[in-house]
């Protein structure tokens, strides 16, 4: 282990066939027959986060967790946190604010039901709060929640809110209320802000690059986010018939995303996203993570 700072690792709890790039080649109606393989890939990576004794949070989509209650029991069980990554995996800026409302409220009771605590943080599908659906901030904060961990200080095509700080913080939504912001990861160079978070990139980047981006940002002493999806560890996942960048989006190097995952679990350390908030003292009070904390610790091997 090279760096000596808490960084947040977070999964996306979603399956292949929900993710914005194939949303061409599927119908939200037709999730219910495709090939059902998410809880599958999730137990992969926990048993991955336990060989490292490694602590995550997991932003679980209401649409997985209605599905698969026992699925977020077993991540709960595990002494991970669990967080929403909404219902239906909708780009906010293409929903209307009553129905993200509907949606956000749906799935925050549909996991609180399941693992008996408040959820206190959210994610937003595919990092959509930009400055077009700025209004989301608010409406999360009216839902309950505390902290997100949706905006991307980038230029991308389908998300990003360039020019937003780069590190945690407190920010005041439109409205007046306030979240604990975790944005996702960036490594600025002169003239551009490159996206160094995880998903697609840490499958595009060499590793080499990924890692020394990621400890260029401890370097700077300050905490980076981790992500990934269940899906980014399977290889044999169904291809669907999508066109070509999006089928390089999504398919490119799924085959040697664990083996980096578990060489990047060895080379930094990870936690909670509500523990790294915590310890930055941007949450006012404890929340479900550093609890779970405590549950995890008297569950580990010494």
């Amino acid at each position: 282990m090279t760096e000596q700072i808490d960084n947040a690792l977070t999964i996306d709890v979603e399956d292949y066939f929900q993710v914005a790039a194939l949303a061409e080649a599927v119908r939200r109606e037709d999730w219910h027959s495709m090939e059902y393989r998410v809880e599958a890939n999730t137990h992969r990576l926990l048993e991955l986060l336990d060989s490292h004794n490694t602590r995550a949070t997991f932003f679980t989509l209401g649409w997985v967790a209605e599905k698969s209650p026992q699925l977020v029991r077993d991540i709960q069980k595990a002494g991970h946190e669990v967080a929403s990554h909404g219902y239906s995996h909708q780009l906010i800026y293409n929903q209307t604010p009553e129905v993200f409302r509907e949606e956000t409220r749906r799935s925050k009771q549909i996991l609180e039901d399941i693992t008996g605590e408040p959820i206190t943080g959210y994610r937003a599908a595919s990092y959509s709060i930009t400055s077009q659906s700025r209004w989301a901030l608010d409406i999360l904060a009216e839902e309950g929640f505390v902290w997100d961990s949706s905006i991307f200080p980038v230029h991308h095509d389908r998300y990003g809110m360039p020019g937003t700080p780069r590190w945690p913080h407190r920010l005041t939504t439109d409205k007046g209320h306030e979240l604990a912001e975790f944005p996702l990861s960036t490594l600025k160079f002169p003239g551009y802000t490159l996206p160094i978070a995880g998903g697609g990139y840490f499958r595009l980047f060499p590793y080499w690059f990924s890692r020394w981006g990621l400890g260029s940002i401890n370097r700077q002493g300050q905490p980076f986010v981790f992500y990934l999806h269940p899906w980014e560890v399977d290889p044999d996942q169904p291809r669907l018939d999508v066109k070509w960048f999006s089928r390089f989006r999504h398919y490119n190097n799924l085959d040697v995303c664990e083996h980096r995952l578990d060489k990047l679990l060895g080379h930094f350390r990870f936690t909670a996203m509500g523990d790294v908030l915590t310890n930055l003292k941007l949450l006012e009070k404890e929340t479900p993570a550093t609890a779970g904390q405590e549950r995890m610790e008297s569950t580990l091997p010494c």
